[in-house]
């Protein structure tokens, strides 16, 4: 099957976006105005879920091995960033002082500077990382900020192939359910439960109309039409929440609530007026990135911290405009670099993996 080069152009342009989202909401935090840092939304996470959407479907071996492998790729991954985390530590209580390391750490703000530190490895936390608990991770906090995406998306995928396998002909049923549970709970927000029903019953929704669209195109004359209700549903929302709202969008989406899931809309209408219409001929930099989107989001939780070391001298130096014109491409050719060297140890990690399994093996 000939792969499509727009899914892998949208995942890539859904990737560096979130690079952007991160690099405005953590250290944008010391000099991007609010403004500034609220249109980062505009092309968020939901991406993510509808392109999972449309590329998914209903074999369920296929898609738990998938989940599997992942699982797989993620264990390592927090692997070396726990023993990367570790040795930072050990070299700096060994070479300098705790209070160094606490001032390194405040690099991130006063609320990531750790009360102790140990020497000895905190093998509880690797533990609960692998089973995606997100305890911050000291030396990288980006990086555990932005994995609740994860989470929700094993969720997704194994209810999601679960409806797709045995209610085929019920899918418009489970896309109303998750939007009436949606309604409910911001309509009676008192009920709204904690956890991940709340991310899942929007989220899913998003997932099982993308799944609808598979293979299909919007016909243009409906396109005015899409955009124009987006426009009323975003009029609607300022009019009855304010206009103080647009400052707390950001808020509205842990988990995701009414005026935060009309802000999403622009980007899926669009994610959908352009599917099988936009053609992509050429692999390109947006397509590479997507087919390596997983290598690319742990990649920049890392990035996205490193560049804290640069914005916080030169944050009082400039114009907030330049400085994001700067840091912004700093962090995507950190991730590219970071991205290229996490594939490598994910090489390596499947190469013991797979040793130890040689020489487990019973014969």
């Amino acid at each position: 099957m000939k792969r499509d080069l727009y899914i892998d152009f949208a995942k890539g342009f859904a990737t560096i976006s979130i690079i952007f989202i991160h690099t405005a909401f953590w250290s944008g935090q010391f000099y991007m105005p609010v403004e500034a840092r609220v249109f980062s939304l505009v092309f968020d996470v939901a991406l993510f879920y509808a392109l999972s959407g449309i590329t998914s479907g209903n074999n369920i071996e296929k898609t738990l091995y998938r989940l599997l492998k992942l699982q797989i790729t993620y264990m390592v991954f927090v692997t070396f960033l726990f023993f990367l985390d570790y040795f930072f530590k050990v070299f700096g209580l060994t070479f300098f002082s705790f209070e160094w390391l606490k001032d390194f750490y405040s690099t991130f703000g006063s609320k990531y500077v750790p009360t102790s530190i140990s020497s000895v490895p905190q093998w509880d936390i690797l533990g609960n990382w692998y089973l995606h608990q997100y305890s911050n991770c000291d030396t990288f906090p980006v990086v555990m900020g932005s994995f609740w995406y994860l989470k929700v998306y094993y969720i997704l995928t194994v209810l999601g192939v679960l409806i797709l396998r045995f209610f085929p002909k019920h899918i418009n049923w489970f896309i109303g359910i998750c939007i009436v549970l949606t309604l409910i709970f911001n309509i009676f927000p008192q009920y709204y439960p904690s956890g991940q029903v709340g991310y899942v019953a929007f989220y899913m929704a998003v997932f099982l109309v993308a799944n609808r669209m598979k293979g299909k195109k919007i016909p243009t004359r409906i396109i005015p039409v899409l955009y124009g209700s987006v426009a009323i549903a975003l009029a609607w929302m300022f009019w009855n929440y304010g206009g103080d709202i647009f400052y707390k969008l950001n808020k509205q989406k842990f988990p995701p609530k009414v005026p935060y899931i009309i802000w999403t809309l622009f980007s899926l209408v669009t994610l959908f007026v352009f599917y099988n219409r936009l053609k992509i001929e050429k692999p390109n930099f947006f397509t590479n990135v997507g087919q390596n989107a997983i290598f690319f989001y742990f990649a920049q939780g890392m990035s996205s911290s490193i560049v804290y070391f640069l914005v916080v001298p030169l944050k009082d130096s400039m114009s907030w405009w330049l400085l994001v014109l700067i840091i912004y491409p700093i962090n995507i050719l950190l991730a590219v670099i970071i991205s290229k060297g996490l594939k490598k140890v994910d090489d390596i990690g499947w190469k013991v993996l797979e040793f130890l399994r040689e020489k487990t093996a019973t014969r």
